[in-house]
């Protein structure tokens, strides 16, 4: 017997996605870069 209950995306998720994570991602992986580039440039 299937007694699992079926909910809309909305629901389940329980909320809003704020778009704060897009930006704190983007920025940690531009500095990231950076100190890549900056360790590759000073260790030559």
């Amino acid at each position: 017997m299937d007694d699992r209950q079926h909910i809309g995306t909305t629901e389940a998720r329980a909320g809003a996605t704020p778009r704060m994570t897009r930006v704190i991602l983007s920025v940690s992986l531009m500095l990231v870069v950076l100190l890549f580039a900056l360790i590759l440039f000073v260790w030559r």
